[in-house]
């Protein structure tokens, strides 16, 4: 990673404040004065001061937080009109250059996962990996044998996608709530499912991702950090 980049990152300045920091000579690599910006840096060896002080904390490659999306909210990075999942941790993560790793619609809620790791985005969004990703739905119609037989098959939509089998369960007494577990992603996949029964998705909520379930005490637009078992999981 380039010193200025670094920097910035660590210390919340603009790239432009980090410049000017180093090219001022007030940065110290690994015990002498670095003015070069785009010096390249092992950030787990390099030693970094800045006014004569180590900067302080861990510093991590790659941030992976789990937020629990707010209905309204877009799974986007940035977006004109609308509040994005990036904007709602913004403030604490201001030099981070975050992005969905899987999309939910505005009106569906639930884990979203968030990172600046794309190696592990393209991971789990790959067809060929299968990323389990489980949901609990409310439907406007009761749950049906013949749409539990047909999930489990291989839903054909409208318009001729044939769908990898996932799996639509009871999620309880009441007949119109189901958790419906997939292993593929497609656009609006489970509301297009539902839609050859003539069954309508009135709710969406996801709950899991590859195994990692949504922590239950996060509310409606709160987020954490994934905990290091967590992303492991998630990796492998």
């Amino acid at each position: 990673m380039r010193l200025d980049k670094y920097l910035a990152e660590r210390t919340g300045m603009t790239r432009s404040e980090s410049r000017k920091a180093i090219t001022k000579g007030r940065v110290m690599v690994a015990g002498k004065i670095c003015r070069k910006a785009d010096t390249q840096l092992d950030e787990t060896a390099a030693q970094i001061a800045l006014d004569g002080a180590p900067l302080a904390g861990e510093y991590k490659k790659y941030v992976y937080i789990m937020l629990n999306k707010p209905e309204g909210v877009v799974s986007a990075s940035r977006d004109k009109r609308d509040t994005t999942v990036v904007d709602l941790v913004a403030a604490d993560y201001p030099r981070r250059e975050l992005f969905p790793a899987g999309r939910l619609d505005k009106t569906s809620t639930g884990f979203v996962l968030l990172t600046d790791d794309g190696a592990l985005a393209h991971d789990i969004l790959a067809p060929a990996h299968h990323v389990d990703k489980q949901y609990l739905v409310t439907l406007d119609t009761p749950l049906t044998e013949e749409m539990r037989r047909g999930f489990a098959a291989g839903v054909t939509l409208a318009d001729g996608e044939h769908l990898a089998p996932a799996e639509a369960e009871p999620a309880g007494d009441d007949p119109c709530t189901v958790r419906v577990t997939l292993h593929q992603g497609v656009y609006h996949q489970i509301k297009r499912m539902f839609g050859v029964y003539d069954a309508g998705v009135n709710t969406l909520h996801r709950l899991s991702i590859g195994g990692v379930a949504l922590d239950e005490t996060l509310a409606p637009g709160e987020y954490r950090e994934l905990t290091e078992e967590e992303r492991k999981q998630l990796q492998n």
